[in-house]
């Protein structure tokens, strides 16, 4: 982070920092990954989203499930900590123009890096650390030839681009944070990879709550999520808490989704139910929101 959320730049790394729109040169999101050490019942889950199981990790006990761009890392294995039941988000990766130049231009604004332990035959992904004990990895292989042609193994006979389910695609992440963290939050991601601040008017899906943050490259944003009035401190419990998913006819999605397995919160009227729908937490832990969003 700029060293953490609680630390402060100086005026001068400031002004450096803000040389442009998009300093990293980001251009999306390549994968979210999660830690269970329930993987299946986690795959399970991810199954009633509409996502397909499509390739192992080499070394590892970890698997890539997709679903048209989207990419979610099912990780058995852990990154160093201790791997709970609960699945937990642990990292987003995101896609920038050159992963060296934007992980040493993420240092170069007080990022924390993440020592990467590489074995035979595996990629060295750049990462520096998120909130809590999550990590933030760059990749700029997305192309014909992706990371997951190295680290992966494809699963035999499986469709290794499965179309989405009435075109779902990332619309953002929510994160928890501690009490009065907000703009502390709002400078980290700012500061360091040019998100912006939208109108505390301007609101999405169902749960309208906290700021919400619009990537510099306009193709997801973050939902920043302080305590309720009156909560004691929390910032030892400041995560990623769910994916928000985007598509243009929620009701139809949810339709879709429920045929698969997946439970929803029932809306309160038929507005909400259009403006988006959130599943029910499964595995303890494990929960997506639907939000209507029309792509352009």
């Amino acid at each position: 982070m700029p060293q953490s959320p609680t630390a402060r730049l100086s005026g001068t790394d400031r002004e450096e920092i803000f040389e442009g729109p998009n300093p990293l040169g980001l251009v999306g999101v390549e994968f979210i990954e999660y830690t269970t050490s329930k993987p299946q019942s986690l795959g399970n889950v991810l199954e009633t989203m509409g996502f397909r199981p499509i390739a192992r990790h080499r070394s590892r006990e970890v698997l890539l499930y997709r679903q048209g761009e989207l990419n979610i890392i099912v990780n058995a294995h852990g990154n160093g900590g201790v791997v709970t039941e609960k699945p937990q988000i642990a990292a987003i990766a995101l896609r920038v123009q050159d992963a060296a130049a934007a992980y040493k231009r993420a240092l170069d604004r007080g990022a924390w890096a993440v020592p990467v332990r590489v074995e035979v035959m595996e990629l060295n992904i750049p990462a520096i650390h998120g909130v809590g004990t999550s990590r933030i990895y760059f990749v700029d292989r997305h192309g014909d030839f992706s990371i997951y042609d190295v680290d992966f193994i494809p699963i035999p006979t499986v469709d290794q681009h499965p179309p989405t389910i009435t075109g779902l695609h990332l619309f953002g992440v929510v994160q928890y944070i501690g009490n009065e963290r907000t703009e502390d939050w709002t400078e980290f991601y700012g500061s360091l990879f040019g998100f912006s601040a939208l109108e505390d008017t301007t609101r999405f899906g169902i749960l309208p709550k906290g700021r919400i943050l619009q990537s510099p490259c306009n193709t997801f944003y973050l939902q920043l999520i302080e305590p309720e009035p009156g909560i004691l401190d929390v910032e030892d419990d400041e995560c990623l808490q769910r994916i928000g998913l985007g598509t243009p006819d929620v009701p139809a999605t949810v339709a879709a989704l429920r045929k698969l397995g997946m439970d929803f919160v029932p809306p309160k009227d038929v507005h909400q139910a259009e403006r988006g729908a959130l599943t029910r937490t499964a595995l303890n832990g494990a929960m997506f929101e639907l939000v209507h969003q029309v792509r352009e």
